[in-house]
């Protein structure tokens, strides 16, 4: 947890290499050739706000586009405000593979991190 505020947070995210790596592996098969995964906050979960992870064709004006190994992530400006400074990772572990999202502006998250506060 950090002292970070909305106001202060940059306007980017980071993908780390494991991430772009799975998110590169998803986009080649078949029913998502050409997507790109769309990360976005919305209100809802145990912890006030939820992470939400779709495919879509193209990015809508306005979004964030982040590419990196062949991987293409986008984030809308509205979720961008709660998602700058964040870094998206993908994780590997004894009980299973989870993308994880390290958000400097969260100050608690749900146990499965899917939500958080701020």
């Amino acid at each position: 947890m950090t002292d970070a505020t909305v106001a202060d947070t940059p306007k980017t995210v980071n993908v780390t290499e494991s991430a772009a790596k799975r998110i590169a592996f998803i986009l080649s098969q078949e029913e998502h050739k050409g997507m790109m995964l769309r990360i976005s906050v919305s209100g809802g979960g145990c912890s006030g706000f939820q992470y939400g992870f779709t495919f879509d064709d193209a990015p809508a004006q306005g979004d964030l586009v982040v590419e990196r190994d062949g991987a293409t992530v986008v984030i809308d400006e509205t979720s961008l405000e709660l998602l700058g400074g964040s870094q998206i990772d993908y994780v590997e572990d004894m009980i299973g593979s989870s993308f994880q999202i390290k958000n400097p502006i969260a100050k608690s998250s749900c146990g499965c991190g899917n939500s958080f506060s701020v």
